[in-house]
């Protein structure tokens, strides 16, 4: 296999992998497990400004671009969290994020912006609903888009 063949299989490897390891931090401080949030093994208070919001979006955001649903939207909202935690949390401590402690940040926000410009790749929901969308002798009725008719 060429490069060019295994890039949507890489990317969508790659996708999977960041999602689900940004999902865990949210679970962390959602729900309290893992380590719990910042590894104190407790949740943050439900509602908790800025830190619940940023883990639910880090949750509800790392889930949906694991399985490859409302990627591109999903890793957009989850790069702009990063970018908005690394310049609210971090850049007042110092210049550099070796310095501040927001690395993972850094990283998270370029990673989640590079998925939101490259797309799923082939393993993910989206493409399933993209492919059933187009697939031939499908007709969907527009007066009612929860009905759909399929014709041979």
């Amino acid at each position: 296999m060429s490069q060019n063949k295994l890039w949507p299989h890489a990317l969508s490897l790659f996708r999977v992998i960041v999602g689900a390891l940004f999902a865990c931090h949210g679970a962390a401080t959602v729900f309290g497990v893992l380590g719990g949030a910042a590894g104190s093994g407790a949740a943050s208070p439900v509602g908790a400004w800025p830190g619940w919001w940023a883990a639910l979006i880090q949750l509800v955001g790392g889930t949906l671009v694991a399985v490859g649903l409302g990627t591109r939207a999903a890793a957009l909202l989850c790069s702009g969290s990063m970018a908005y935690a690394y310049f609210s949390v971090h850049q007042g401590k110092a210049v550099l994020p070796i310095q501040n402690g927001g690395e993972a940040a850094v990283m998270f926000c370029w990673t989640f912006l590079l998925i939101a410009l490259a797309g799923p790749g082939e393993w993910a929901l989206d493409a399933l609903v993209a492919h059933r969308r187009t697939t031939p002798g499908r007709v969907v009725q527009a007066a009612d888009p929860a009905s759909e008719s399929v014709t041979a």
